[in-house]
C-alpha cells in the first residue's frame, strides 16, 4: 500500500498491529501483573505509582514506537524511524525501570527463585554490563552503530533484524536505566546516590551526542533505500535527515530533565529509610539504658568516681544525639 503525506492528522491517527510489538507488550505487561499479583495475594502491597509509571511510561511507549504512524512510516521517511529508535533506547526503559521490576520479580518468585534471581544480578557478566561508564558507552555505540554502520539499512530491508535492532536498543538503555532507579542493589559501592545524579546528568550530555552527528552529518544514512522509495512528497532526503537529527537531539535532552527527578526522588526515599532505621536502633539502646541516678545533695557529695567514657550517643551532634538529649530530658 502506497504511503501518502504524513499529516499531524495521519500522524496521530495512522497505527498497524505490529505482532512483535503487540507480543512485547503482552509478554513484559502479563509478567509484571503476575508479579503484582503475587505479592498482592502474600498480604503484601506494591506502590500503584510504579505500576502506572510501568504501563504508561514503559509499555505506551512501545506502543507508540512499534504499533503508531512511526512504525508505519519509518521505511518511506528518516525521522519517524529516528524518533522510533530513540524512544526504545531512552524513554521506554526510563519508564520500565520507574516500575522496578527487579524488585517486583524478588519479591513475586519463590524463596528458590529469588534467590537465583539476586545470584545472577550479582554476577560478573551483569556487573561489567550494568558498571555506569560501560553502560553508558553501550547506549552511545548502540546509536552510532546502528546508524553509521549497515546495521540501520539492514534493518530497513529485513524484517527480522528490525526487530532485532527494537530489542538491542531497548536492551541498551535499560543496561543503565534499570540499575540507577531499581532499589535492587546492583551498582558499585561508590555510586551512591550523589554520584548517581552525576552520573545522570553526564550521561545525558552523551545521549544528545548521536542525534548532533545524524544532524550535521554530510553523508546520507540508508541514502540507498530512502532513495529507491519515490515519494513525491516530505522533506527532501538531506532535510529529512537533520529534521530527524534534530529530534534525536530534543527527545534526549527533554528525558535528562525526568530522570534526574527520579534519581533525587529516590535518594529522598532512601534517606528516610535511613533516618527510619536509626531511630529504631536508638530506640533499642535507650531502652536497655538505666534510669539516671538521682544527683548527690550537696550536704553529702557523693564519693568521686573516675570519669568514664561517655556512650556515642550522649555526644553525637546529629539526629541520634538529639533523639537521645530529648529522650533524657522528658524523664
Amino acid at each position: 500500500m502506497a504511503l501518502t503525506n504524513l499529516t499531524p492528522a495521519r500522524a496521530f491517527g495512522t497505527w498497524q498491529a505490529d505482532p512483535f510489538g503487540l507480543a512485547l507488550i503482552i509478554v513484559l505487561g502479563g509478567l509484571y501483573a503476575w508479579g503484582v499479583l503475587r505479592v498482592t495475594r502474600k498480604g503484601e502491597r506494591w506502590p500503584v505509582a510504579r505500576t502506572l509509571a510501568f504501563v504508561t511510561v514503559g509499555l505506551g511507549t512501545i506502543a507508540v514506537a512499534t504499533l503508531s504512524s512511526l512504525a508505519v512510516y519509518d521505511r518511506v521517511l528518516f525521522w519517524p524511524a529516528a524518533v522510533q529508535n530513540i524512544l526504545l533506547d531512552l524513554i521506554a526503559p526510563l519508564g520500565l525501570a520507574l516500575g522496578d521490576p527487579l524488585a517486583l520479580a524478588r519479591r513475586a518468585l519463590p524463596a528458590r527463585g529469588a534467590e537465583r534471581l539476586g545470584r545472577a544480578m550479582r554476577g560478573p557478566v551483569v556487573r561489567v554490563l550494568t558498571f555506569p561508564l560501560v553502560s553508558t558507552l553501550l547506549v552511545l555505540t548502540t546509536e552510532l552503530c546502528i546508524y553509521f554502520t549497515p546495521y540501520f539499512e539492514a534493518a530497513l530491508r529485513n524484517e527480522s533484524v528490525h526487530r532485532l535492532m527494537y530489542l538491542h536498543l531497548l536492551a541498551a538503555g535499560s543496561l543503565f536505566v534499570l540499575p540507577m532507579l531499581s532499589r535492587e542493589e546492583l551498582l558499585p559501592a561508590w555510586c551512591s546516590h550523589p554520584v548517581r545524579a552525576l552520573l545522570v546528568f553526564l550521561d545525558g550530555l552523551v545521549d544528545a551526542l548521536p542525534g548532533i552527528v545524524v544532524m550535521t552529518s554530510g553523508t546520507l544514512i540508508a541514502g540507498g533505500w530512502y532513495g529507491s522509495q519515490q515519494r513525491d512528497w516530505g522533506p527532501s532526503p538531506e532535510r529529512d535527515q537533520a529534521l530527524g537529527g534534530g529530534l534525536m537531539l530534543t527527545i534526549a535532552e527533554l528525558v535528562g530533565m525526568p530522570f534526574l527527578i527520579a534519581v533525587f526522588v529516590e535518594w529522598r526515599r532512601a534517606e528516610r529509610v535511613r533516618t527510619a532505621e536509626l531511630d529504631r536502633q536508638l530506640d533499642e539502646e535507650l531502652a536497655t539504658l538505666p534510669a539516671p541516678a538521682t544527683p548527690a545533695t550537696p550536704e553529702a557529695p557523693a564519693a568521686s568516681a573516675p570519669e568514664l567514657t561517655r556512650p556515642w550517643w550522649e555526644t553525637d551532634q546529629g539526629v541520634v544525639g538529639e533523639r537521645y538529649r530529648q529522650s533524657r530530658d522528658s524523664r
